[in-house]
C-alpha cells in the first residue's frame, strides 16, 4: 500500500504509536482515543429521549504516572501536512486544563512523518519546533522540563508522585478532580498552607477531598488530617462513601469527647465548639496536633472572621488548610479569598454541564397576579384572627412572611400538581418555601391537592425541616433513589445544601432569596446525573423570581429554557430539544440561622406579626417564554429570530445549508449539529405550529422557504417513478419506511434499529429484510436515494 493512501489509523499503528514506544513511553502510559468528558446531554420530547453532545477526545495523552498526564498528541492520516492537527491539539490541552496554568503543557502534531512540539512551558524563545520521529522526547525529559515549569524540586517527587486510592470497581478521578488534587498537592509541596477549591455542586468535592488526602497521607507527609463540616450529613456521607478507605485509621469526633488515637478525623464544627453547654472541646488538642484541616461547605462560616469556625481554622493554623466549596462568599464582612487566598482550581456548574457530568435543567417562571401587582387590604380588614392588617402595600417580599394569602398557597400547590400530572407524578421534588410555618402550609395544600397520591402512601408529601423528627426521619429515603417514597419535599432551609437528592427532578421556589451564595446551591440539588433511574435533567418553577440571577454576571451556569405560563396554560414548557433550630449536635451553620425563621415571630404586644387572610383571590396571569443559548445568553428576541439568526451565522445562505444537508451521510447529525449551537428544534416547531421535518423548519424560518409537510414529501416520493426499480418486495419494505418518516421523521429511518420495530418486523428478521434488496450494500443505497427523493428541493 503507498504511504500516501494510509488512512489515520493506519498512520498511527504503522508510524505514530511505534514511534512514541520508541522513545521510552510503555505501552500502559500511552491512551488512545482518550475521551474526557461525558457529553453534554441535550433533551428531547420526554426525559427519556435524550441524546449526548460529542465527546472531548484526544487522539492520545501521554501520563507520566497515572495521574499526571504530560502531554497531547493529535495525530492526522499521512497525506496531511504536518502542522494540520496542531490547532485541534491546543484546544482539547485547554479543555483538559481548564485555567490559566495548563497541567498539559506539552502538545504535539505528526502525520506519521515527523512531529509538531508546541511546548507551553516556553516564556523566551520559539515555542514550536520540528522533531523527527526519532526525537520525540522521553517521559523523563518532559518530566524534567514539566517540574521546572511548575517550580518543583527534585525531593517533591516522593510527595508529588504519590499515586492516588485505585478503587476496586475501577473507578479513577475525572479529569477535572485529577486536575483540582494535583494543583493542590504541587502547592503543598512548594509550601503553601492555605488553598481554596471551588466546585460545583455535584462534581465530587468530597471524593476530590478525599484523594488530596489519601496521597498526603501515603506520602508520608500529613500524619492527621481533621475533616470539618457543619452537617451531620455530610460528614456521615462521606465516612460511609468516599473517605470509606481510611477504614480503622478514621473516626468521628462526637459527643463532645476528643480522640487522639487515629489519623483521620472527621467533625462537626459545633462538635468540637463547646456553645452554651460545653467547654470548646477542639483546645484539648495542641495547636499543631493536625497536619491538614479541609473545611468541607467553608462558604458558610469559615470565611467569617468572628464565627465558630475561624476560631477553629486560627488554633490549629499551624496546620495545612484547604477550604472546598461551590459558591465562594465574598462580601464586605465574609471573604474566603481573604482567608483561603484566590482559588488553586476552579470547576463551574456551566463547565460541568456542557462536559455531560451535570444535569441542564429549564425554569418555568409563574407570575400570580398579587406577586406583580401588589395588595393593599381594604381600610379597617381583618385578618381570620381579627387582628386589623396594617395599612400599606404587600409585595411578594412580604407574602408568608408578614402576611398569608391562602388562596396563594392553594395556587401554587394547584400549579405544582398540574405539573406533577402532566409529567411524572413520582418525580421527586422540593419545595423552598419562606420558613417551617409556610412549609406546614405548604405541605397541607399539597395534601389537599393530591389526595389519592396520598391514599396509597401518606409520606407523598413530607415536611422535612429541621423541627420535625418525623420528616428527618424520612431524609434518607427521600434521598435514595430505591425509593419511591417521599415524593414531595417541602423545607425552608435543611434541603438546600449538603442532600444529596441524586434523582429530584422538580424544584419549586416559593421563597424569597436574597443570596446568591444560597440560589447556588438551591440549585445544585438538582444538577446529579443519573441515568439509570431517567434522571438527566430537571426543573426549576419559580414564583419569586428568583430566577432573575440567573442573569447575575457572577452566575456561571443558565438554563436552558425559561418559561412562564399564563392563567390558561399548563406549566409544563415546551419540550426543548435545615430548617428550625438546631437539635442534638447542630445541622445548620451560623449562616443557616441567620435566615431561619419559625414563622412565629412577636412585636412587642405578644402578639404574630403575620397576618392570615382567606379571601383574597390569587390567579396565574402572565406567559412569557425565554431561551438561554449554549454561550449563556438570554434570547430577548422571539424564537424564530433568534434561530433565523443562529442558522445565517452558520450558514451564510440557502445553498450553504442545502450543500451541507446533501453532504450529510446521515442527515441526524446535521439536526445535532443544530441542537448543539442551540437551535431548539422542538419548541420551534410548537411556535410555528406545524408538523414539519427540521430540514423544512430550518428551510422556513432562517431562509423564508415554502415549507412541505412530512407526509406532503412522503406522498411526492410515492408519485414519482422512484419505486420503479424495485421489485414488489422491496417496494413493501421501501413503501413503510416512507411512512414511518412520515409519522416520525427522517432520524427513524436512518436509524440500523428500525428494521426490528413496526411495521418493519412484519417483513420477517432484519438479515430477510436486507435480503429483499440483493444485500447491505443494496439496501443502504435504497434508503440514500429515499432521502435524496424526500429533499429533492435540496
Amino acid at each position: 500500500m503507498a504511504q500516501s493512501t494510509l488512512t489515520e489509523q493506519e498512520t498511527r499503528s504503522r508510524h505514530i504509536t511505534p514511534a512514541i514506544q520508541d522513545a521510552g513511553w510503555p505501552k500502559k502510559r500511552v491512551r488512545e482515543g482518550y475521551n474526557f468528558t461525558d457529553g453534554r446531554i441535550i433533551t428531547r420530547r420526554t426525559r427519556e429521549e435524550y441524546r449526548r453532545g460529542k465527546k472531548k477526545e484526544v487522539d492520545y495523552l501521554l501520563f507520566y504516572k497515572p495521574n499526571i498526564p504530560l502531554a497531547v498528541v493529535e495525530a492526522k492520516k499521512r497525506s496531511k501536512p504536518l502542522g494540520s492537527g496542531m490547532q485541534q491539539g491546543l484546544d482539547y490541552a485547554e479543555a483538559l486544563e481548564h485555567a490559566r496554568d495548563l497541567d498539559v503543557p506539552f502538545v504535539y502534531s505528526t502525520n506519521g512523518k515527523a512531529f509538531l512540539e508546541h511546548d507551553r512551558t516556553v516564556t523566551d524563545g520559539e515555542r514550536e519546533q520540528r522533531l523527527a520521529l526519532d526525537q520525540f522526547p522521553s517521559p523523563e525529559e518532559l518530566w524534567r522540563r514539566y517540574r521546572q515549569w511548575r517550580g518543583l524540586e527534585e525531593d517533591h517527587d516522593d510527595l508529588v508522585l504519590q499515586d492516588y486510592h485505585k478503587e476496586i470497581d475501577g473507578k479513577t478521578p475525572r479529569y477535572y478532580q485529577r486536575v483540582a488534587v494535583n494543583r493542590a498537592v504541587e502547592q503543598i509541596a512548594k509550601g503553601q498552607d492555605r488553598l481554596l477549591l471551588v466546585m460545583a455542586t455535584g462534581t465530587g468535592k468530597t471524593y476530590t477531598a478525599f484523594q488530596i488526602i489519601w496521597r498526603l497521607w501515603k506520602a508520608g507527609q500529613m500524619g492527621r488530617v481533621l475533616f470539618l463540616a457543619d452537617r451531620n450529613i455530610l460528614v456521615d456521607q462521606a465516612m460511609t462513601n468516599d473517605f470509606r478507605p481510611f477504614g480503622e485509621h478514621m473516626t468521628k469526633i462526637q459527643n463532645h469527647e476528643p480522640e487522639k488515637a487515629y489519623e483521620i478525623y472527621m467533625a462537626l464544627y459545633q462538635a468540637v465548639t463547646g456553645g452554651d453547654t460545653y467547654d470548646d472541646i477542639y483546645t484539648d488538642y495542641s495547636r499543631d496536633f493536625f497536619d491538614l484541616v479541609v473545611v468541607d461547605e467553608c462558604h458558610r462560616g469559615s470565611a467569617r472572621a468572628n464565627s465558630e469556625w475561624r476560631k477553629i481554622l486560627d488554633h490549629f493554623s499551624p496546620a495545612v488548610q484547604i477550604g472546598m466549596t461551590a459558591t465562594p462568599k465574598e462580601t464586605e464582612d465574609v471573604s474566603n479569598q481573604h482567608y483561603f487566598g484566590t482559588p488553586t482550581y476552579e470547576y463551574t456548574l456551566k463547565q460541568g454541564i456542557n462536559d455531560g457530568f451535570l444535569a441542564p435543567y429549564r425554569v418555568v417562571r409563574v407570575g400570580l397576579d398579587r406577586d406583580l401587582e401588589g395588595y393593599r387590604p381594604e381600610q379597617g380588614k381583618r385578618d381570620r384572627y381579627g387582628e386589623e392588617i396594617e395599612d400599606r402595600e404587600y409585595t411578594t417580599r412580604d407574602f408568608d412572611r408578614n402576611l398569608v394569602l391562602s388562596e396563594r398557597t392553594k395556587r401554587v400547590a394547584e400549579t405544582i400538581t398540574e405539573y406533577l400530572e402532566s409529567t411524572d407524578p413520582y418525580a421527586k421534588t422540593i419545595v423552598f418555601c419562606e420558613d417551617i410555618e409556610h412549609a406546614e402550609r405548604m405541605r397541607q395544600a399539597l395534601v389537599n391537592e393530591n389526595p389519592e397520591r396520598v391514599d396509597e402512601d401518606s409520606r407523598y408529601v413530607m415536611r422535612i425541616t429541621g423541627d420535625s423528627d418525623e420528616g428527618k426521619r424520612e431524609l434518607d429515603n427521600f434521598i435514595d433513589p430505591e425509593s419511591r417514597y417521599p415524593v414531595i419535599a417541602t423545607t425552608s432551609q435543611m434541603l438546600s445544601t449538603g442532600v444529596d437528592a441524586q434523582t429530584c427532578e422538580l424544584i419549586v421556589l416559593d421563597q424569597n432569596i436574597q443570596s446568591a451564595t444560597n440560589f447556588k446551591q438551591i440549585i445544585g440539588r438538582g444538577t446529579r446525573i443519573r441515568e439509570e433511574y431517567d434522571k438527566v435533567s430537571f426543573t426549576i418553577m419559580d414564583f419569586r423570581e428568583a430566577s432573575r440571577r440567573f442573569a447575575d454576571p457572577d452566575f456561571d451556569g443558565t438554563p436552558e429554557q425559561v418559561y412562564e405560563p399564563g392563567e390558561d396554560d399548563s406549566p409544563v414548557p415546551p419540550e426543548p430539544g435545615g430548617d428550625g433550630q438546631p437539635t442534638g449536635e447542630g445541622e445548620l451553620s451560623d449562616d443557616d440561622l441567620d435566615d431561619i425563621t419559625s414563622g412565629e415571630l412577636e412585636d412587642d404586644g405578644g402578639r404574630s406579626r403575620k397576618y392570615y387572610v382567606d379571601d383574597v383571590e390569587v390567579e396565574v396571569i402572565n406567559e412569557r417564554v425565554q431561551y438561554y443559548t449554549p454561550e449563556g445568553d438570554l434570547v430577548t428576541e422571539s424564537l424564530t429570530d433568534y434561530t433565523r439568526k443562529n442558522v445565517r451565522d452558520e450558514y451564510a445562505s440557502l445553498d450553504d445549508f442545502l450543500q451541507r444537508w446533501n453532504r450529510a451521510d446521515r442527515k441526524q447529525a446535521v439536526i445535532d449539529e443544530l441542537e448543539e449551537r442551540g437551535v431548539f428544534i422542538e419548541e420551534l416547531r410548537q411556535e410555528v405550529d406545524k408538523d414539519l421535518d427540521p430540514f423544512d423548519l430550518i428551510c422556513h424560518v432562517a431562509f423564508d422557504q415554502e415549507p412541505l409537510t412530512r407526509r406532503e414529501r412522503a406522498r411526492k416520493v410515492r408519485e414519482s417513478d422512484y419505486f420503479e426499480e424495485y421489485g414488489d418486495e422491496a417496494r413493501e419494505v421501501l413503501d413503510a419506511l416512507l411512512e414511518k418518516y412520515a409519522d416520525e421523521g427522517i432520524e427513524n429511518i436512518e436509524q440500523g434499529e428500525v428494521l426490528g420495530v413496526d411495521p418493519l418486523t412484519q417483513f420477517g428478521r432484519p438479515f430477510e429484510i436486507i435480503q429483499r434488496f440483493g444485500g447491505k450494500d443494496a439496501f443502504e443505497n435504497a434508503v440514500r436515494e429515499l432521502e435524496e427523493r424526500l429533499y429533492e428541493m435540496a
